[in-house]
């Protein structure tokens, strides 16, 4: 790549985040630098710049002085309305697909009140435009339960909460249990309509805007992975919505719906012969109740048929229905993209989905507000990838996430490209122009980097250990009931979800469906997901498809080693002796990583193109080593 830094660029600007979220959102011209305590990397409160338009934890050199922003532009609007961090914070302080430490909002059944600590995550998310956060997991469990009562002061707390995050300009939502009515109402169902269950709903609902009357609403996962719902009184998704939504409709609530809905005990040997698809389930679920949501409900849609995969079609819900508000979901914490372990710069996914032509013809972007009824209550959101960790995100690379997902959200037009080099010149102001360089380089190629040794040709990244999600296993899911398949046998490998298989293409709309239907047309980064592939099978490369899976595994692992080469280059800096500290915990923290990304990537090498050899009984044409 050509050295993008050292060279002049137009200054430009920044302006401040809009008065408030969800309004007529303009700007003020006005635009410092706050200096505030954060977390350096051993732990202390070092007093570092904290940008209200960019959080630079380590640009010291302007020390109290007010500076004005340069070379990052805003539009004047937002592409979408609605821009939400869902957390994954547990009640007892751990964090559900949290790999930067421990919740910065609960510990112990206790609400830490690590007040100061929420004030700078509030700017740090106001800086990137968030607008709204939902602070706790969606699967609630146990004392979180009862968030929705005063119980232990819970509605105190989040009061405290809700205050700091609106002088920022963000709503804070909670996520609810759909049994509460049994739970924590002590009523014998919950039933949405139930004349009990829509009272205790409508009580709740006043009790809580009486204690909170800045509250944002309820996020929801109903029906999944075990989570309670209303299936289980054989009523719909639109009965158990807007039971919610008639509750805080008066109070100007918005109900979040997540699409996250299967059945999680589907039989493999079915799956096989084509009778289940774990992938038509949001379909099946909601399509059919396109329309029926009251319209201060939101479905929340994960961007993808599967799990926040590095492979994944969009999903159809988008372009299909057009009555019901829509949220796109995104995993910036990385599940199932190297557990903030490995480098995985996820903007080119997101720049990828953003400018997909869901429809054939208008790009996702536009689609997500132009076909929701009240386009105001529509937008982006993504699971969270902060916590207690000293640089917020356990692994410093992993802020460009959170930056990126904030930048792009508010601008849809934005290239993964743009947004790393201004992450890299806000965050390592200091660093000669051969580390930026380097820096870049490494974020822009690590996506295609972990694509490589991890999943070939569309097969889901969920060929890992089941629960915790991490490292090689190759059928790990192959007979198992959550329903992630890839069907291996001598011949090839892959899931046929055409007319003749599933009928999973069937969801799209004709003219997207052609593109994936025919095996020779089918974008080859999703081969393995929409047809069984022949390890025979040429590519465009001219490779064949098990000579592909082979060089890929081994290029992602060289690459891995080409990363360290060039970061153990960087290591020194000609810097003032607090600007080297800082420098030098970063560098370490990063190279360390490193290791552990290398010691994985060898992992995913090894046990993929042994377990496709043992298949295929194709040996390497370059004679690699490859354990037999």
């Amino acid at each position: 790549m050509t050295n993008m830094f050292g060279q002049g660029s137009k200054k430009i600007m920044a302006m401040q985040p809009p008065l408030s979220p969800w309004m007529d959102e303009t700007y003020q011209e006005k635009n410092v630098i706050k200096k505030v305590p954060v977390l350096s990397a051993t732990g202390q409160r070092d007093l570092c710049w904290l940008k209200k338009d960019y959080p630079n934890w380590q640009n010291i050199k302007q020390n109290n002085k007010d500076i004005r922003l340069n070379n990052i532009s805003w539009k004047n609007k937002p592409d979408q309305t609605i821009r939400m961090i869902d957390h994954w914070d547990n009640f007892n302080g751990t964090v559900e697909r949290g790999y930067a430490g421990r919740s910065i909002f609960f510990d112990g059944n206790k609400f830490r009140k690590d007040w100061k600590l929420i004030k700078q995550y509030a700017e740090l998310l106001q800086s990137i435009r968030i607008n709204a956060i939902s602070i706790n997991n969606v699967n609630v469990r146990e004392n979180a339960r009862f968030f929705i009562t005063n119980k232990n002061n819970n509605l105190d707390n989040i009061k405290i909460i809700t205050d700091i995050f609106a002088q920022h300009n963000i709503k804070t939502f909670i996520s609810i249990n759909f049994a509460a009515p049994k739970i924590v109402g002590g009523l014998e169902t919950s039933d949405p309509l139930n004349p009990k269950v829509i009272n205790f709903w409508e009580k709740t609902a006043n009790q809580i805007y009486k204690a909170v009357p800045n509250f944002g609403g309820f996020l929801v996962k109903a029906d999944a992975e075990g989570e309670p719902g209303p299936y289980q009184y054989n009523r719909n998704h639109a009965d158990g919505a807007n039971v919610l939504a008639k509750a805080i409709k008066k109070y100007k609530g918005l109900v979040i719906w997540r699409c996250f809905v299967y059945n999680h005990y589907q039989d493999w040997r079915a799956a096989g012969e084509y009778k289940v698809d774990r992938m038509k389930s949001a379909f099946e679920n909601f399509f059919p109740l396109d329309g029926q949501f009251d319209s201060n409900v939101a479905l929340q849609i994960k961007y993808g048929p599967a799990d926040f995969q590095i492979n994944e079609p969009i999903s159809p819900l988008f372009s299909r229905l057009t009555k019901t508000n829509k949220i796109m979901e995104f995993q910036i914490t990385q599940e199932y993209t190297g557990q903030q372990q490995h480098i995985c710069y996820l903007a080119p996914i997101w720049q990828e989905i953003y400018k997909t032509l869901a429809d054939g013809e208008n790009k996702l972007s536009k689609i997500i507000p132009e076909t929701s009824p009240v386009a105001t209550n529509s937008g982006i959101s993504a699971v969270g990838n902060v916590g207690t960790d000293a640089n917020w995100t356990g692994h410093k690379l992993a802020q460009a996430n959170l930056y990126a997902y904030g930048r792009m959200a508010w601008d849809n037009s934005l290239t993964a490209k743009q947004i790393a080099k201004e992450w890299i010149e806000l965050s390592f102001p200091e660093l000669n122009n051969l580390a930026k360089q380097t820096i870049y380089n490494i974020l822009l190629t690590s996506r295609q980097t972990y694509r490589n040794y991890t999943a070939p040709l569309g097969t889901p990244s969920a060929m890992c250990n089941p629960g915790y999600h991490y490292d090689p296993f190759p059928e790990g899911y192959e007979y198992d009931r959550w329903g992630i398949y890839q069907f291996p046998n001598r011949d090839g490998f892959g899931i046929d979800r055409t007319k003749s298989g599933t009928g999973y293409t069937e969801q799209y709309l004709p003219v997207v469906a052609k593109k994936y239907t025919d095996i020779d047309k089918c974008p080859e980064e999703l081969l393995a997901f929409f047809h069984f592939v022949p390890f025979k099978k040429l590519l465009k490369s001219g490779k064949t498809v098990i000579q592909h899976i082979y060089d890929t595994h081994f290029e992602g692992v060289e690459t891995v080693k080409k990363y360290i080469v060039n970061w153990k280059k960087i290591q020194n800096q000609k810097l003032s002796n607090l600007e080297l500290k800082l420098w030098q915990e970063n560098w370490q923290s990063v190279f360390d990583k490193l290791q552990k990304q290398l010691r994985s990537a060898k992992n995913w090498r090894d046990f993929l193109n042994t377990y496709y050899h043992r298949l295929a009984g194709t040996p390497d044409k370059k004679s690699r080593r490859i354990y037999r």
